[in-house]
């Protein structure tokens, strides 16, 4: 890899960090430019090397959430239990999704996020504890540790943002604490994944080790701020970057055909 296309890349995985931290889509940045700066890498490797950078910045994430807020562990620690196994299965089964499939997926799904996140102005801003009830605190289990899951080791990019909005609208939790729980989890699924990926040889360790670097200092960054700055800040974030992603792979899309 040239050294342009290397500076690129660490730069991606740094930006690509402090979005995880802040509202989870990291690998819609990483992942694509993973692909351009190295042409020709098979999708599955593709995925594993970004699993192996962004399972370090999760969980410094996912750390420096637990410290600064109150976590529901009765909540995040069965979901990421059930996460493990969830991606670790997906991942077995990504070499067999082509590099153009995950794309209209995950544009399809981002567009309903900004439409939901749109015309709900108040999710996620402040907490809604009504919501938390038995029937929807298994509901999001289910969603987060298995559906969630299951996709992120399949294809991967939004799975952060996914995990928000399912702890934000399902048990009304706010933007930051569904972000602390959603750390959680996704350090699950990348474990989960990142070892199948390891095991089957579809990670470029080398690569993934000097990505991860740059990924926990973007995350530090990310959860430090969004704790300062709190829930409004977390959904202008969460706003800007589906949008700015729909218009990516919108255009990515049009210009593949």
């Amino acid at each position: 890899m040239d050294p342009v296309s290397l500076t690129t890349l660490l730069a991606a995985a740094t930006m690509a960090g402090w979005v995880d931290a802040v509202v989870g889509g990291g690998g819609l940045l990483l992942l694509p430019a993973l692909l351009v700066a190295a042409p020709g890498l098979p999708v599955a490797t593709a995925l594993g090397t970004n699993k192996l950078a962004a399972i370090f910045g999760t969980a410094t994430a996912a750390a420096t959430y637990t410290r600064r807020t109150k976590l529901d562990w009765r909540v995040a620690g069965p979901a990421a239990g059930l996460a493990v196994l969830s991606a670790g299965v997906g991942a077995a089964l990504a070499g067999s999704v082509p590099a153009s499939a995950y794309r209209p997926v995950v544009l399809v799904v981002l567009v309903a996020v900004a439409v939901f996140v749109l015309l709900r102005p108040r999710l996620g801003v402040v907490a809604q504890s009504q919501r938390r009830t038995p029937a929807r605190v298994a509901v999001v289990i289910a969603v987060a540790g298995v559906g969630i899951a299951l996709y992120d080791g399949l294809i991967g990019p939004g799975t952060g943002t996914f995990l928000v909005l399912a702890f934000t609208a399902l048990i009304g939790a706010d933007f930051v604490h569904g972000s602390a729980m959603a750390k959680i989890v996704n350090a699950g699924t990348n474990l989960g994944a990142l070892v199948v990926f390891g095991v089957t040889g579809h990670v470029w360790w080398l690569l993934g080790a000097a990505m991860a670097v740059c990924n926990i200092a973007g995350a530090v960054l990310g959860a430090r701020m969004a704790l300062r700055r709190g829930s409004g800040f977390v959904r202008v974030v969460l706003l800007v970057v589906v949008l700015a992603l729909v218009a990516k792979l919108g255009y990515d899309q049009w210009m593949a055909r």
